[in-house]
Parts: structure tokens; C-alpha cells; sequence
């Protein structure tokens, strides 16, 4: 009898110091997921100088991000109860690249945002420049691609055919107005060398349209008397685009636009001005409005009936900010911009 109940006692410890390990685990030990999360706003007088000289006007122009934590399984169900964090698959954040290329792909588009950005400034100051467009970084190649195993990420594709062009869309119209199955030759750069590769054309999933099958940006450089630096240090994407427009352009042009308001937003930028769609906004609202940030602006898209007929309840940014700062009882004001010159009109109200 006695030794039945000694034999008891190593069990229960066995059974103890596995659920301390159990615990353990869950608390430490990293799944193949991320936890989205409020990032930071970030003051753009820190970062940008235009000829030298900081932002001396009251108030401030700040970006804002998204913030990506790797989830451990407690930190995962901790999340579902918190109202502005979402558990994501590391393939649904990098879209199935490598944590390298998902680095370079964010830098890339950080890149092509600031140029973008710095373009606009200038020309909205009406300052001259010269805008060299380089070609298109590849920020991504598809499986099915034919050139899968030719162009890598980070190249950059400068010709198609021997034609040059002036800009990505020029690009994609070329050889979207080819077929499917035809063979084209395509010269990149790869580390500091100049290649081509040949390969057939794959029918695009997203259009039916042909295509090489890779995700690209442009690969542009902005020449100008005027000296404008931007040190972004590890921050990536290119939702910063419209805030750093407006923050070139007020030091370009010396003039106090905020009127000493915080203000903070998101938003890409093209080279026509428009705003665009952008992840995370509700993270990005929630990040502002603990900022202490009084306006917030957000890209007014355009939802067409292709993306309606993939997600029925899809919402512009812009309303999905809305929701957000309702959410959060904020009475920082939602401002809602389709272009540049939006954002630039209300300002001139305040």
C-alpha cells in the first residue's frame, strides 16, 4: 500500500512540470503567425530637411504605422479580445516570400513613395526637376511565372523587347497588349549587371490579361536644386506618401499650412496626386489618436465592383476610419482626401 502511494508522487510532479513546459511554450515559443497592432506616429520634423533646414512652424505633420509583432500562442489569443489587433498568417503578411524579400519589398515601396511624394511637392511649389524613371523594382515573381527562375527580387527590368518606356503603366499596357503564351525578352538589372531573360507570357488570375507574373513599383529619381532628404531609417511601405508631400511642400514653399495643429494621416501618393487605399487604417487611427493628433486624413478610395464582388462589405478607408475613431470615442476629426489638393484645400479653411 505504501509504495502504491509513493508511486503517486513522481507522476504528479511529471504531470506538474509538464504544464509548466506547456505554459511555457505558449508564452515564449513564436508561431507561424503576427499580431497586428498600433504602431507609431511619427513626427515628420524628425525626418525630413529641405535645404538644410528643419520644419520651424508650429503644430506637425506625422505619418503613421502599422506595427507586426510575431505571435506566440498566448499573445495570438490575447488578441482576440483586443478591439484593434488581428492575428495574421506570416504568409498572408509577406505573401509567401522570405522574411529578406519582405524587408526589401517594404523599402522598395518606401523608395518609390518618397520620390513620388517629392515630385508632387515640387511640382505643387512649382519648382523645377527632372523626374529619370529607371524601370521597375521587382518586388515579387509568381510560381507560374516563366521567368521564375530568371528575375529575382530586387532586380530591376529596364526593357521589354528592346523598348524602353516612361513609366510602370506604359509598361503593363505593353505587354498586356501582347498574348498569352507569346515569348518575350526582358532586360533587367541584377546586381549591377545588365541580363535578359526570355520566357513566355502567363494569363494573369487578377485580369485575364497577359503578363510576365511579377510584382512591381517604379524605380524613379528625382533631380532638383532643390535638397530635400528624407530619413525614413527602417520604416517601410508606402502609405507615408501623402504626409510627406505635405510636409516637403510647406518647407518648400515657407509657409505655415497647419496653423500649430497635430495632424497625422496616411495614404500612398502617385505622380498625379492621388491618394490612395492603404491597410490598417483602424491600427493607424487608433496610433493618432493616442498621439494626441487633432486631424487625421484619410484616403477617400474608390471601391469598384470587382473588389464589391470579392469582399460585399468592403468600406473606403476612409469610412473605415470613421468606424474606427467611433470606435475608439475620439474627437479627433476625420478628414477624407481623394488627392493632395484635398488635403491642401482644407488646410487653407483652418
Amino acid at each position: 500500500m505504501n509504495n502504491l502511494k509513493n508511486n503517486k508522487v513522481p507522476v504528479k510532479k511529471i504531470l506538474t512540470a509538464l504544464l509548466i513546459l506547456v505554459f511555457a511554450a505558449c508564452m515564449l515559443v513564436p508561431i507561424p503567425y503576427y499580431v497586428e497592432q498600433p504602431g507609431d506616429t511619427i513626427n515628420l520634423k524628425q525626418l525630413i530637411t529641405v535645404n538644410g533646414e528643419e520644419d520651424q512652424q508650429e503644430g506637425s505633420f506625422s505619418l503613421t504605422s502599422v506595427g507586426f509583432r510575431r505571435a506566440t500562442a498566448f499573445r495570438a489569443l490575447a488578441a482576440q479580445f483586443k478591439p484593434f489587433e488581428d492575428v495574421v498568417s506570416a504568409d498572408e503578411l509577406t505573401g509567401g516570400s522570405t522574411d529578406e524579400e519582405y524587408q526589401q519589398m517594404q523599402q522598395f515601396y518606401m523608395k518609390s513613395s518618397q520620390n513620388a511624394a517629392i515630385e508632387q511637392a515640387l511640382k505643387l511649389a512649382q519648382k523645377p526637376y527632372d523626374l529619370q524613371y529607371k524601370g521597375v523594382y521587382v518586388l515579387g515573381v509568381e510560381k507560374n511565372s516563366n521567368f521564375a527562375d530568371k528575375i529575382t527580387v530586387g532586380d530591376t527590368v529596364t526593357k521589354v523587347d528592346g523598348k524602353s518606356f516612361t513609366s510602370s503603366q506604359e509598361f503593363m499596357d505593353y505587354v498586356k497588349s501582347q498574348k498569352v503564351g507569346q515569348e518575350l525578352a526582358v532586360t533587367f538589372e541584377h546586381e549591377g549587371e545588365t541580363k535578359t531573360a526570355k520566357g513566355k507570357l502567363i494569363e494573369l488570375p487578377s485580369d485575364k490579361k497577359p503578363g510576365i507574373g511579377i510584382t512591381l513599383t517604379d524605380h524613379t529619381e528625382i533631380k532638383s536644386e532643390e535638397e530635400i532628404d528624407i530619413d525614413a531609417g527602417n520604416i517601410g511601405g508606402p502609405s507615408a506618401g501623402l504626409m510627406f508631400t505635405l510636409e516637403i511642400y510647406e518647407q518648400l514653399i515657407g509657409k505655415d499650412l497647419r496653423h500649430g495643429q497635430e495632424i497625422a494621416g496616411t495614404g500612398t501618393i502617385d505622380s498625379e496626386g492621388t491618394v490612395g487605399r492603404i491597410g490598417g487604417i483602424d491600427k493607424k487611427v487608433a496610433s493618432a489618436a493616442e498621439s494626441g493628433a487633432k486631424i487625421f486624413f484619410a484616403p477617400n478610395d474608390d471601391i469598384t465592383n470587382e473588389m464589391k464582388a470579392i469582399q460585399p462589405d468592403i468600406k473606403t478607408n476612409y469610412q473605415e476610419a470613421e468606424s474606427a475613431a467611433k470606435k475608439l470615442g475620439t474627437d479627433m476629426k476625420i478628414v477624407p482626401v481623394k488627392t493632395v489638393q484635398d488635403a491642401l484645400d482644407y488646410l487653407n479653411k483652418l
